[in-house]
């Protein structure tokens, strides 16, 4: 038990460690819900589950959710059935970790939540505005995080759409085909689902996947959409961290940045000298990598990692 919550603790202070993070917090909420699932059916007070679902999950009807309005927040990373977080997590994984090598952790994080809260805002306007969807209001609301899944996997798609998935019977196909795939079959789910939280969860996929193609669109433009969210976590962060060791952080930093540039000065004035790279300056590129993307570096950080690559 002790090492289960080692493992636990170890992928939330491990560092640009997002994806797993956001895993690890599908898990805990979906484990947390069914146990009070069952407590509430033994004891014969189903309305203790319901009241906990009515908390979490987003209503369809705008009247509930405006007295509610977190649930735009903690409706992606619930769910209660097993089927559902599996397939969740396992796309969540193999198309993250494409995002989080190609464009690095922060881009990740902003891709799940935005995909989350557009496709939350989806379904609340057309279950809101649209007469065939109004008449189908679900009872407790919609969970899951198929929305923000489906803006990481579009959002790969968009990026790399030529890279290819080894997938079992098969073989290896490139990413944007699966994209296309999965959102072609939400589109069908629409209208022919025979169940209503079936239909508006599918609203909520396409409007996760309609973010995940324009957040990486206006990325490759110039335009960063996840500094906001950024900010957002910067803000909670430094909450529950001391504004003291914050300090200490910073000047670390800077004064291992500073020592590092003097150093490479003193090699010949940049990265690219002919000495072997220091296992501080890899370990510098290594982090750049997990929070930025590999397309993050300079010419002499990629020059560095190659020349290190060659050591024997």
């Amino acid at each position: 038990m002790s090492a289960l919550l080692d493992d636990f603790k170890n992928v939330w202070t491990k560092p640009n460690n997002a994806l797993m993070q956001i895993i690890v917090l599908n898990i805990i909420v979906f484990t947390v819900i069914n146990i009070i699932y069952v407590i509430s059916v033994i004891a014969g007070e189903d309305w203790l589950f319901v009241l906990i679902a009515k908390g979490i999950f987003i209503p369809a009807a705008i009247g509930e959710y405006v007295w509610r309005p977190w649930t735009l927040i903690t409706y992606f990373f619930t769910h209660q059935n097993p089927l559902h977080i599996l397939f969740n997590m396992l796309i969540l994984y193999w198309f993250g970790m494409i995002v989080r090598d190609y464009l690095g952790n922060s881009k990740l994080i902003a891709l799940y939540a935005w995909g989350g809260i557009v496709g939350g805002v989806l379904y609340l306007i057309c279950f809101n505005t649209i007469p065939y969807f109004m008449k189908l209001t679900p009872q407790i609301g919609i969970k899951g995080a198929d929305a923000a899944v489906y803006a990481i996997v579009v959002g790969a798609a968009t990026y790399r759409p030529h890279l290819q998935i080894h997938m079992l019977f098969f073989g290896a196909i490139k990413i944007v085909y699966i994209a296309a795939v999965v959102v072609i079959l939400s589109f069908i789910g629409v209208a022919s689902y025979s169940s209503d939280a079936g239909m508006a969860t599918n609203l909520a996929e396409l409007g996760g996947a309609l973010l995940g193609y324009i957040f990486v669109r206006q990325y490759e433009k110039g335009r960063d959409w996840s500094i906001p969210i950024e900010k957002v976590l910067n803000s909670i962060r430094n909450i529950f961290r001391p504004s003291s060791s914050n300090r200490n952080r910073s000047k670390a930093y800077s004064k291992a940045s500073t020592s590092k540039g003097s150093s490479a000065k003193a090699k010949g004035g940049s990265f690219t000298s002919s000495a072997t790279p220091s296992q501080d300056e890899i370990d510098m590129i290594l982090d750049k990598i997990s929070a930025h993307g590999y397309e993050s570096l300079t010419t002499e950080e990629k020059q560095i990692l190659f020349k290190a690559s060659q050591k024997k």
